[in-house]
């Protein structure tokens, strides 16, 4: 009898295990959903709509594009409900403007590119934008969920190229899934450490059933018991695929988290900087991320009057002319000060490792990244408080803690003195005379003068850029972007784009070494067909200059460093724009042709200033590695 009842246990059990197995299999194959959930077959909505709902839902006005077949219902869905789509002429160009949205408006910046190459063409402005932490929403096309790695129009593996750059990467299986995909995505994005995410789209779940089931649906069946279970599994594959499609969801945003300081970190920080006798600031762009407006921020500083060394999307945010806004000398500022405040600001190489920080000050770090609050701390330099959190918030309630303390006047002062001195030796260069055509630095400091008030600087370069940092001076916060930390060349037809569509009332000047300019120039065609009227400075002096001031005297040739005296101001025209070549002969008339080229611009004309520039000794011993 006991032979019996093992029997029925493992009879049991096995029966268990089984059912087990089927249940498990119903609910992969999207069986127990169908039971509870209609698939409308004749319904003429698609996957787009669903997209297009949750963006607008999330206050997006742009979606950046290169168009392809994969992704056509997601553009058209979200131009129906007046998102407006910008269309470039290469995929790298969509991101890099999304990417200047998020930094300019606060919110996700969103670009949508066709599947394969047109994903692998923004790989490195989805790098650029997790290492400058923008938030940014990437759409990808791909191949039908049934055909992928079975040889597919542009089928590779994308999940994979996409994990380490974002934050988060989904593959949508069914079109019920869109929505809340999407609202997740754009969640994480903002939460923490801001970054770009991913989501890639089969073409199956954006376009609407009856296209769907023509294209995948089963159209001669294999005879016999294997056809007939290879037409049915295909056929519950597609009625799974539009189960519960178009229910109603909530496309709401989900909150946002983001780390503050506690409440005693900040008291220590107080009685730090209130003993601080010589205290610095260095502010990063994490300074300008929400939820404190930049404003804000400007008036905590200014109530706090500690000298500021601005970096990132912050420089300009004490406006142009400040009196604790310190522009030289750092190094030197560094190994006096007695506390400094690292405000989202990363010891790598910008802060050659945090070497250059003295084992005297106290050193006070907040990040809302570990990694990057700590970086290079167990070799260069010792946080004496690291706070992971927000920067923005952490200064404002400091200075409210504070309650009216200020850094003794005699330090900022003396800083500033330096900075005049240093800056009146930069303007004495300027006046120098080059071997060939015009001084970058007198071009640099007449376009500085001349600039708008409300002017937003694009930077994308190397040598002639690098001059610029030292001489334009952004006129108020939110008003300069640089590709960041990856020191990406080609951001600046795509910056340009995103910044003019953010601040339409706004002068938008792009500084272009002659060699970054090669990889977007194309987008004068851009400017003109979306009517953004940019005003670009090309430094034109032929070369690769920042490459070849150290290749030459190191190595002893110029070889890949030479480029040409390229006209490209007849590009810009052949693009709808309008060019204008300057060289030494022009010199005096320099004020008079920019200020025309403003003029264009009022007028609806995307301009470009060729100008022909010599060499100075300005940037010798700067380092390109």
């Amino acid at each position: 009898m006991e032979s019996f009842g093992a029997i029925g246990t493992v009879l049991g059990c096995s029966a268990g295990i089984a059912m087990a197995v089927l249940v498990f299999a119903a609910y992969k194959l999207g069986l127990l959903y169908q039971l509870f959930h209609k698939t409308e077959t004749k319904s003429p909505r698609h996957g787009g709509e669903s997209v297009a709902e949750v963006l607008r839902a999330h206050g997006v006005k742009y979606l950046f594009t290169l168009v392809g077949g994969h992704i056509s219902p997601i553009l058209v869905a979200c131009e129906k409900v007046g998102i407006r789509i910008v269309d470039t002429r290469h995929e790298a160009t969509a991101v890099f403007a999304a990417d200047a949205v998020a930094r300019l408006s606060g919110t996700v910046g969103v670009a949508a590119v066709t599947a394969g190459p047109g994903l692998t063409n923004t790989v490195t402005a989805v790098k650029n934008a997790q290492m400058a932490e923008s938030p940014l929403l990437l759409m990808g096309g791909a191949a039908g969920t049934m055909l992928q790695g079975r040889g597919a129009l542009q089928d590779i593996d994308q999940m994979s190229l996409f994990k380490p750059l974002c934050k988060f990467c989904a593959s949508i299986r069914t079109i019920r899934e869109i929505v809340p995909t999407v609202r997740k995505a754009l969640a994480i994005a903002q939460s923490g450490t801001p970054g770009p995410v991913f989501i890639e789209f089969p073409i199956d779940t954006l376009y609407p059933y009856h296209l769907v089931s023509k294209e995948f649906g089963v159209k001669n069946p294999p005879k016999g018991l294997m056809g007939k279970v290879v037409s049915w599994y295909l056929t519950n594959h597609l009625m799974n695929l539009f189960a519960g499609a178009w229910e109603t969801r909530d496309v709401s945003p989900l909150p946002v988290d983001i780390p503050q300081a506690t409440d005693d970190q900040v008291q220590k920080c107080i009685e730090l900087v209130s003993r601080a006798k010589k205290p610095v600031i260095l502010l990063g762009s994490q300074a300008t991320l929400p939820p404190t407006p930049a404003d804000d921020i400007r008036k905590t500083l200014e109530d706090l009057g500690i000298p500021c060394f601005l970096g990132g999307m912050s420089r300009g945010m004490l406006g142009k002319d400040s009196p604790i806004h310190i522009r030289q000398n750092r190094r030197d500022a560094l190994k006096e000060a007695d506390l400094v405040l690292l405000a989202g600001t990363v010891c790598d190489f910008r802060l050659s490792y945090g070497s250059v920080l003295s084992r005297r000050s106290k050193i006070i770090a907040i990040n809302r990244d570990k990694t990057q609050l700590l970086k290079n701390s167990d070799m260069f330099w010792k946080p004496t408080m690291a706070i992971q959190g927000d920067a923005g918030s952490f200064l404002v309630r400091l200075s409210k803690g504070l309650k009216g303390h200020r850094c003794p006047e005699e330090w900022p002062q003396r800083l500033k003195a330096g900075d005049i001195t240093k800056e009146n030796v930069n303007r004495a260069k300027a006046d120098e005379k080059t071997d060939h055509h015009l001084n970058p630095l007198k071009v640099l400091h007449c376009v500085d003068e001349l600039m708008a008030e409300d002017s937003i600087i694009v930077a994308d370069g190397g040598d002639f850029v690098g001059s610029a940092a030292y001489i334009m001076r952004p006129r108020g916060p939110m008003r300069w972007l640089d590709p960041g930390a990856f020191g990406t060349l080609g951001v600046g037809g795509g910056f340009a784009l995103g910044a003019k569509l953010c601040r339409p009332e706004s002068e938008v000047w792009i500084v272009y070494g002659d060699g970054s300019l090669g990889y977007s120039v194309a987008e004068f065609d851009t400017f003109t067909r979306h009517k953004t009227p940019i005003i670009a400075v090309v430094g034109n002096d032929a070369c690769w200059s920042q490459i070849s001031r150290e290749q030459v005297p190191i190595l002893g040739s110029n070889v890949a460093c030479g480029l040409a005296f390229t006209d490209y101001h007849i590009v810009a025209d052949g693009y709808g724009g309008k060019g204008y070549l300057i060289g030494r002969e022009d010199e005096d008339r320099l004020s008079d042709i920019i200020r025309q080229a403003q003029r264009e611009s009022r007028e609806g004309k995307a301009t470009l200033l060729n100008v022909l520039i010599g060499k100075t000794n300005f940037r010798e011993g700067s380092v390109s590695v």
